[in-house]
């Protein structure tokens, strides 16, 4: 073996931390990766009396794999964590879902804070930057929010970055056993206010 070789035994690099796509004041969003699990596993554990009944995202390695799994390599969903821009951690997550191009060009958000970064406004900066992500580099046209009706600090944020409500649909979607009644927002890329360095207008 030549004499600059690393032995077979030696731990290898941790991978490098991928680049921030955007950034606000505090926080940067990044693709979700695989190598995330073990921070947000943990991050979701703890979390629990914050997200329930509201959300139930993966608490273990297993249905963590199968969750990234499937916003990694689904063309029609994109994952995003919320990191603090002073240590990288985790603050939250926001996923593009069932993204329908042609001339509808509309996708769907969902979103969770952990419990360590909620009401601290974090999510706000976090879901502006996905919002203008989603409308200037994936060239949608419209972004919707369904939620619960009781769950305020959703609605409440969905209010803070500019959509709007549309309606409510009665037994919308099956969660936590039974079928859900659900409140509609939206917003379009022209409801939002290009070059502005706060949340769009409403």
């Amino acid at each position: 073996m030549p004499d600059d070789a690393s032995p077979a035994s030696a731990t290898p690099p941790e991978p490098s931390p991928e680049p921030p796509i955007a950034e606000s004041a505090r926080v940067g969003i990044r693709r979700i990766r695989l190598e995330d699990g073990d921070e947000f596993v943990a991050r979701a554990r703890e979390s629990q009396d914050l997200h329930r009944p509201w959300l139930f995202p993966p608490v273990t390695a297993a249905s963590f794999a199968a969750y990234a799994g499937r916003l990694i390599d689904d063309p029609t969903r994109h994952g995003f964590l919320v990191c603090t821009r002073d240590d990288g951690a985790i603050a939250g997550f926001i996923n593009i879902n069932n993204v329908v191009e042609g001339s509808f060009l509309s996708a769907a958000l969902g979103y969770g804070a952990f419990a360590h970064a909620a009401g601290r406004g974090l999510m706000t900066e976090g879901l502006t930057l996905v919002v203008r992500h989603a409308f200037r580099r994936l060239g949608l046209h419209r972004l919707e929010i369904n939620a619960q009706p009781d769950n305020t600090a959703s609605l409440a944020l969905a209010r803070r970055v500019g959509f709007r409500r549309e309606g409510y649909s009665p037994d919308f979607l099956f969660i936590d056993g039974a079928w859900r009644d659900h409140e509609r927002w939206a917003i379009t890329a022209e409801m939002t206010a290009p070059g502005t360095s706060g949340p769009p207008r409403g």
